[in-house]
C-alpha cells in the first residue's frame, strides 16, 4: 500500500510544477546563504589561527561551503526539471532522471542536517584547539626577536584588548611564565638576579600581567605588577577588592564568541534543511503523479502521487535485499529441486555401440 497517497488533477499537477519551480530557485538562494555562512565562519577562524592549534576545526565551515555549492547546482537542475514537468511530453525526457535526482537530493539534504548538527558538536574540538593555541602563544609572548614568533605579542595584546580577557584560563597564567623579554631586564640588578636564581628553570617570573589586561573602565590607575602584594599599593586588598584587570580568560571569551556564531549558523542550517526537505517531498509527489499519468495514457486525467509506493517496512526489506544480493551478482543461482542445465549433462548415444575405430595404416 502506498504511503501518503494523494490524487492529482491536471490543474493540480501544473500548479505543483510551477510552485516547485519557484521554490527551487529560492533553494538556490538558500545554497548561497549556506556558502556565505561557511565562508564567514572560515574567515573568523582564520583571523585567530595564531592562537589555535591545528585540528579539525575547519571541518564545519568546509562542510557548509561544500553543501552550499552543491545546493546551488542541484536546485538549479531541479528548477529546470520542475519547469518541464508542466508538460507531459517534456517530462518524458526527464522520466529516467527523476528518481536518481530525488535520491541524490535526499542525500544532499541529509548532509545539510549533518552540517547543522556539527555546529553544535564542534565546541569540544574548538575548546581544545584554543587551549593549546593560547598556551603556546602566551609562552612565546616575549620572543619578539625570533622569526615566526615576533607577531605573537601583538596578536595576544590585541586579543586581550578586543575580547576583554587576560591569559588562557585567567590572569594567573601570566604568573607561571616569563613574559618579559630578557633584552629588557637589567641583569646587573640584584632583584633580577634573585628572581632568576629563585626559579628552577632560571626564568624571570613576576606576579604581573601585560598592559593589555588592564580594564580601562576601572576608576583607579591600572595595577599590573605586584598584584598579590597588598602593601605595594595604597588602599588595596588583593582578596577583597575587585581587580582593575580583566579576570576572564581568553579561552572562555573566544569559546563563547565562536559558540554564539555556530549556534546562529546551526539554526539557519536547520531551517534551510526543513525547507529543502519540503521541496524534496513536493518533487517526489510530482514525479510519481507524472509517472502514473503516463502509465494511464490519459494526459488530461487524474493520477495518484505518493511518497513511497509500498509501506516503510516493505520498502526497507526490499532495499536490504538489494544490498545483500550485491555481493552475489556473479554467483549462479539454482532453483530448489532442479538441476543446473550445464551440470551433469546426460550423454546420448546416437547409432550403434562399440563401433570399431578405423586405424591409420602404417607407412612402409
Amino acid at each position: 500500500m502506498a504511503v501518503l497517497k494523494v490524487k492529482f488533477t491536471k490543474t493540480k499537477r501544473d500548479k505543483l510544477a510551477q510552485i516547485l519551480w519557484i521554490l527551487n530557485w529560492v533553494s538556490v538562494v538558500s545554497g548561497i546563504i549556506l556558502f556565505s555562512l561557511g565562508l564567514f565562519l572560515k574567515i573568523e577562524i582564520k583571523k585567530r589561527n595564531e592562537v589555535m592549534a591545528k585540528g579539525d576545526i575547519n571541518s564545519v565551515p568546509n562542510m557548509l561551503i561544500s553543501v552550499g555549492v552543491i545546493a546551488c547546482i542541484i536546485n538549479f537542475l531541479g528548477g529546470k526539471i520542475c519547469y518541464d514537468c508542466s508538460d507531459a511530453n517534456k517530462f518524458s525526457r526527464w522520466k529516467l532522471v527523476m528518481l536518481p535526482y530525488i535520491v541524490c537530493t535526499f542525500c544532499f539534504t541529509f548532509c545539510i542536517l549533518v552540517g547543522a548538527l556539527m555546529c553544535y558538536t564542534m565546541r569540544n574540538e574548538l575548546e581544545e584547539s584554543l587551549y593549546l593555541g593560547l598556551r603556546d602563544a602566551i609562552k612565546f609572548y616575549k620572543d619578539t626577536d625570533i622569526p615566526g614568533r615576533c607577531f605573537l605579542k601583538k596578536t595576544v595584546d590585541l586579543l586581550q584588548i578586543g575580547f576583554r580577557c587576560c591569559g588562557n584560563n585567567g590572569f594567573r597564567d601570566w604568573f607561571e611564565i616569563q613574559w618579559v623579554s630578557a633584552r629588557y631586564l637589567n641583569m646587573a640588578s640584584k632583584e633580577v638576579q634573585d628572581r632568576l636564581k629563585s626559579n628552577v628553570d632560571g626564568k624571570f617570573l613576576v606576579d604581573g600581567v601585560p598592559f593589555s589586561c588592564c580594564n580601562p573602565s576601572s576608576p583607579r590607575p591600572c595595577i599590573q605588577y605586584q598584584l598579590t602584594n597588598n602593601s605595594a599599593h595604597y588602599n588595596y586588598d588583593f582578596l577583597t577588592e575587585e581587580l582593575n584587570i580583566w579576570v576572564r580568560g581568553c579561552r572562555e571569551a573566544l569559546l563563547d564568541y565562536y559558540t554564539a556564531i555556530m549556534r546562529s549558523i546551526g539554526v539557519a542550517a536547520l531551517l534551510i534543511w526543513l525547507f529543502e526537505l519540503s521541496v524534496l517531498i513536493g518533487v517526489r509527489y510530482l514525479q510519481t503523479a507524472m509517472k502514473n499519468v503516463l502509465l494511464l495514457g490519459d494526459l488530461e486525467g487524474e493520477s495518484d502521487g505518493w511518497l513511497l509506493e509500498n509501506s516503510f517496512v516493505e520498502t526497507a526489506k526490499y532495499n536490504i535485499s538489494i544490498i545483500k544480493n550485491l555481493g552475489k551478482a556473479n554467483q549462479i543461482s539454482t532453483v530448489s529441486g532442479m538441476n543446473d542445465p550445464n551440470i551433469d549433462v546426460q550423454n546420448t548415444n546416437c547409432g550403434k555401440n562399440n563401433v570399431p575405430t578405423k586405424t591409420i595404416p602404417a607407412a612402409r
